[in-house]
């Protein structure tokens, strides 16, 4: 009871200090004074990258507070919060995208002045992306997964069933060989067997055994023939004592030494690397948190439904006689008022929720006169005069300079965060919670929550009733029949105006869901996810990207910036359905670098982070597949259909430079890899908002493209480097122990690591599993690993040399955001941004 009470207590004091840091922020960003531009950029990106790291220290903060909360209702306000947050930092990261031309940003100073380390600028993957879907989706994911498991049973089962045919030996004369033939085909087919062919088998075997008990025999009577004098046992003696004493005293000197690098702490103690007993306590703590998170959800869930029922028996037909009596009232007023009863307001406008805002009925006839009653001559009038307007006020601002300046752009997520961090203040900050230790749902906050839910239910239905009652108060009273002209009007305005809007064809309505995926996973379009986090893209933070550009060199990104704008771009947009409606739309990444870099590994963790399908448009897993135009439309419909039906979908396409070769190859003329260019970009167009769908493409040989059509498909283009010195010794040491391996002083991880230089990570893979073999792994203990081991391997591969990595750097500089990083680099676009009016026309002349 205790402990839960203190993590009940460590939480909550974690999310007030949340959104203390958070208010800080909105003064400073939501100021009652709008800030003056700044002129100097470089002053400019200091501000929004402070803003930037202090938001992801509010995201990880508020990220671990919603993973360990157990009340429904506080992790239901969490979660919008830090929705809110992540949008923030996605616009701040645009920002500093857009000012800073350059995917890649070093912070050295501000992590200094915050006090933090490089790993608090880690990207955190919240962990609901995948637990929390909607049940629909999760039963289409679930349908799509048992189809691609079924196939795969299949394929498999159809290999075991082949039986190994015996090597064809018609051609060879050697006897050996003949007999072991004649073994295979006896063993496979024994009734077959004569009794020579079996007298011979066992003749075989029998020399071969008696071949072997006489080799042994020899060399045990070579061993029994030595007979050692008393010198010989006597010398024989003093090297086994110096060889003992030598290997005792080594033995104590390592330990010496360990300990005494363990005291100054330059080694870490190696009972500190397993986990203590309050860090397992802590990870079974954070697993049963889980559970009471689900529980309690399922029993909030129910508590909506039973509450929701119980407000509609009990309170209303309370709600119902009250709102009926209140119109019937405003009926009155407005007949003493203006002689006749009143139009009855229209759904689309809000139905009798406009009579209920506090207005005379006067007032209220008029507001809706003006609406149903206006003029298309008063409309164009009006337009008329807007535009009017419009041409004075460019005049003026033509004559009247411009504040010139750099400004932020504006947010969609600052005025949520507003509301929300004012509803914690007021409701909360300081809510008394000593009755609900167990932190289950509070019944009286469903009420609140659901009343409104309910009286706009009510409405609907009083609002049917009213309208027959005033029609039935016309025809009694003033001998009329109900207005519904207008409001049909409406409708066929409507009904016009959406006959006009285009539909896109579904050229598979007949067709079923499941159908449709068993498709494409016969054709190898939807393929499975591979088990991958992304913490598993192993990667050391740039220390020198500052330094280098301070001194005007463009540094590499190193793997760490990679995982971290992979996170931003690709996978929290993806995870989060109010993220990808609202923070800067990405339709499509491109990933470019050398092979073994871990492209397609970071196209599976973006899949495996989200919990997205993966779809294959690769030109070599697409050549010869729906042939024709006709098959090729009906492909790419199939695709991005059931994409949107899954989503969130990526769809990958591998080596993209083939769709867009300036000339295509000889040798891949017949494959035709071009044929997906102009129906691609099509449909990238269609991709809207509310799709979760991202286009990824990997590249190894983006030279071989037309630039231009590869920045028009992709509108962020992630350059991989080869690994620096850092990443390959972090590299190498895990992916030794990943393999079995031990680490031990004898291997030199910093040499391995200096020679390797070049080397991807999947050529460090590929040597890995060349010399760690079972066997090798075995002996470890006796023969410990050493650094000369994986040079012999290392050697046959070809590395990634200098040039073909400038080549890479050379490539990026043309696309647009390269040319921009060039010419701010080289100063002609100027510290601020560029005049306005006329004094942009006079530059020009």
């Amino acid at each position: 009871m205790s402990s839960a009470t203190s993590t009940l207590r460590t939480y909550n004091q974690l999310w007030a200090d949340c959104h203390l840091e958070l208010s800080r922020l909105l003064e400073e960003e939501l100021p009652e004074e709008p800030l003056h531009p700044e002129m100097d950029r470089v002053v400019f990106f200091q501000r929004v990258a402070m803003l930037y790291v202090r938001y992801i220290q509010i995201f990880r903060k508020l990220n671990e507070i919603y993973d360990q909360v157990v009340h429904p209702q506080k992790r239901q306000f969490i979660h919008g919060i830090l929705e809110g947050v992540m949008g923030r930092v996605l616009e701040l990261k645009n920002e500093m995208v857009e000012k800073e031309s350059s995917e890649y940003h070093y912070m050295d100073d501000i992590l200094h002045d915050l006090k933090l380390t490089p790993g608090d600028l880690e990207i955190p993957i919240p962990r609901y992306f995948t637990s929390e879907n909607d049940e629909e989706v999760q039963d289409r994911k679930m349908m799509a997964i048992d189809i691609l498991n079924r196939l795969e049973d299949a394929k498999s089962t159809d290999a075991d069933l082949e039986i190994p045919k015996p090597c064809d030996i018609t051609s060879d004369n050697n006897e050996e060989d003949q007999e072991r033939q004649m073994m295979f085909r006896h063993v496979q087919n024994p009734e077959e067997m004569t009794q020579d062919e079996a007298i011979r088998i066992i003749q075989i075997v029998e020399r071969a055994r008696k071949g072997r008990l006489r080799a042994h025999l020899q060399i045990m009577s070579k061993k029994q023939s030595v007979v050692p004098g008393a010198a010989a046992m006597e010398s024989a003696a003093i090297r086994i004592q110096k060889v003992w004493r030598g290997h005792t005293g080594r033995k104590q000197a390592k330990i010496m030494r360990l300990e005494e690098m363990i005291f100054l702490g330059m080694v870490m103690d190696p009972n500190d690397e397993m986990p203590c007993p309050a860090e397992i306590a802590v990870q079974a703590n954070e697993a049963s948190t889980r559970i009471k998170q689900e529980e309690h959800e399922k029993d909030y869930q129910k508590s909506i439904v039973a509450v929701t029922n119980r407000m509609l028996e009990v309170e209303g037909p309370d709600m119902s006689a009250m709102m009926k009596d209140q119109i019937r009232q405003w009926f009155i007023e407005c007949r003493d008022a203006t002689g006749s009863f009143p139009d009855y307001p229209n759904e689309e406008d809000g139905g009798s929720a406009l009579i209920f805002v506090e207005k005379d009925p006067q007032q209220l006839l008029e507001d809706m006169a003006a609406k149903n009653e206006e003029d298309p001559s008063k409309k164009a009038k009006g337009k008329e005069e807007e535009t009017g307007q419009g041409k004075k006020n460019k005049s003026n601002d033509d004559e009247e300079e411009e504040e010139e300046g750099l400004k932020m752009l504006p947010s969609a997520f600052l005025s949520d965060l507003e509301v929300g961090h004012k509803t914690y203040v007021d409701f909360w900050k300081n809510r008394d919670e000593s009755t609900n230790f167990v932190q289950r749902h509070e019944v009286e906050l469903i009420k609140e929550e659901k009343r409104k839910d309910i009286e706009a239910e009510i409405r609907k239905q009083v609002d049917v009733e009213m309208r027959k009652e005033l029609d039935e108060w016309r025809l009694e009273v003033d001998n009329e029949k109900g207005g519904k002209a207008k409001g049909n009007a409406k409708k066929k305005k409507g009904s016009k105006s959406a006959k006009k809007k285009k539909k896109e064809k579904d050229l598979t309505s007949e067709r079923t869901f499941e159908s449709l995926c068993e498709e494409l996973v016969e054709e190898g379009l939807l393929k499975m996810v591979k088990d991958i986090r992304m913490l598993e893209y192993l990667g050391d933070y740039s220390y020198l990207g500052t330094t280098l550009r301070q001194n005007d060199i463009e540094p590499m990104p190193s793997l760490s910036d990679v995982r971290q704008v992979l996170s931003l771009y690709g996978i929290l947009p993806l995870g989060s359905q109010a993220l990808h409606e609202k923070a800067p739309l990405i339709k499509a990444i491109l990933l470019a670098g050398p092979a073994g870099v871990g492209k397609k590994m970071l196209v599976h963790t973006i899949c495996r982070e989200t919990g997205s399908n993966l779809f294959d448009l690769s030109p070599m897993n697409t050549a010869g597949k729906y042939p024709g135009k006709g098959g090729l439309a009906m492909m790419l419909h199939v695709v991005f259909k059931v994409a949107r039906l899954l989503q969130p979908s990526l769809i990958w396409i591998e080596d993209t430079e083939k769709i867009f070769y300036k000339k295509v190859p000889k040798e891949e003329k017949e494959l035709d890899p071009k044929r997906l260019k102009k129906d691609l970009l099509k449909c990238l167009k269609l991709i809207k908002a509310e799709d979760r769908i991202l286009i990824v493409g990997t590249t190894k040989d983006p030279m071989s493209a037309d630039i231009k059509s590869f920045c028009k498909m992709y509108s962020k283009i992630i350059l991989i480097p080869r690994p620096d010195y850092g990443a390959r010794v972090l590299l190498w040491k895990e992916l030794i122990k990943k393999q079995g391996g031990e680490i031990t002083c004898k291997l030199d991880l910093s040499s391995l690591a200096k020679i390797s230089d070049g080397y991807t990570p999947g050529h460090m893979v590929q040597v890995i599993q060349n010399v760690l073999t079972e066997q090798r792994v075995s002996q470890q203990q006796k023969d410990p690993l050493t650094a000369a081991e994986f040079v012999p391997p290392l050697v046959k591969i070809h590395p990634v040399l200098q040039d073909e990595e400038e080549a890479l750097k050379n490539w990026y500089s043309k696309t647009p955001l390269g040319k921009k990083r060039i010419m701010l680099a080289t100063g002609n676009e100027g510290e601020g941004v560029p005049a306005k009016g006329k004094d942009a026309k006079k530059k020009k002349k």
